[in-house]
């Protein structure tokens, strides 16, 4: 091959890869560019902005890192704004749930104690005051346990337990409060031993706040509790033949402070369920609710087996 051709091949083709440089710099910059605006408008609090970035863009991952950047920042001040919306309501309905009792409590004794009131009327005023401060007690135990539960701060001592026995002895506690309550009651709990790993406190109050719950909300006069096992988890059923709730208040009664009744005539506070949710999630188990209005509640909580 002549040199001078030689020559002029290897000139076209450097300034082919130097206009290629160039237009790849040019495109760069222009990237660049984009990249600083988006910046300054994602730094001013529009976390909406996104950049476009091509297939073949040099800096493609640059830009759907700084994407994906200002989704997660948007996800959090989203998550934010509820927390921060959900604590308003949080302490809305602490302000009532603690105010109203304690307001009514304070006329009750100081009717009492100005005379207003004597004999047989006096002695039904202390008993609705010893009622309301029971209220505020168990309110303010509900409080403190959530509190904890929600924080992380709760500790719990898992053992292996025998599931069956325990539940037994829960429930023989049971019985003279749902006499003394009139309900029916029917415990259907396997003779042989099942374990779990399980911490004793924290169960107990799971039934308990599902039988207290039931007395209280069900208006029924009858209940089942019916323990399933196999090899990999238990199954308790706890039902009632009470009112049952309706379809849309069923997704929300595990959650912090909610009460099916919105007009706040039920007796309750809005927290056993939702602590009794936090409980079961501690344990790695699940529990669900199925109801229809005027035909009782049916609520399942499966547990893990202990390996």
């Amino acid at each position: 091959m002549d040199i001078t051709v030689y020559l002029f091949i290897v000139s076209a083709l450097m300034l082919l890869i130097i206009v290629y440089l160039i237009s790849a710099l040019r495109r760069v910059r222009t990237q660049l560019a984009l990249i600083k605006d988006a910046l300054e408008d994602i730094k001013g609090g529009n976390l909406n902005r996104r950049i476009l970035a091509g297939e073949n863009d040099m800096t493609k991952k640059i830009c759907y890192g700084i994407n994906e950047i200002a989704v997660n920042s948007q996800a959090q001040l989203i998550r934010q704004r509820q927390s921060e919306q959900a604590y308003k309501r949080l302490m809305t309905s602490l302000s009532h749930d603690v105010k109203t009792p304690l307001a009514s409590l304070v006329g009750y004794l100081e009717a009492v104690e100005n005379k207003i009131v004597i004999g047989e009327e006096k002695d039904e005023y202390i008993h609705v005051t010893h009622e309301k401060a029971q209220y505020l007690k168990s309110f303010v135990e509900n409080l403190f346990e959530w509190v904890k539960l929600d924080s992380g701060e709760q500790i719990f001592h898992f053992e292996k337990f025998d599931l069956n026995e325990l539940s037994r002895n829960i429930m023989a506690d049971w019985i003279p409060v749902l006499e003394s309550s009139s309900f029916e009651y029917e415990f259907v709990i396997p003779e042989t031993e099942y374990f779990i790993r399980i911490d004793v406190n924290a169960y107990t109050r799971v039934l308990n706040n599902l039988l207290q719950n039931m007395i209280v909300h069900s208006e029924g006069d009858k209940m089942e509790l019916h323990i399933f096992e196999d090899m990999r988890q238990a199954k308790i059923i706890i039902s009632d033949n009470g009112k049952g709730i309706t379809p849309d208040n069923i997704p929300h009664i595990f959650e912090r402070m909610y009460q099916c009744d919105q007009s706040r005539s039920a007796k309750g506070n809005g927290l056993g369920l939702a602590i009794t949710k936090e409980l079961i999630s501690v344990h790695k188990g699940t529990i669900t609710a199925e109801s229809n209005s005027g035909h009782g509640t049916k609520f399942t909580i499966l547990l893990p087996k202990a390996l």
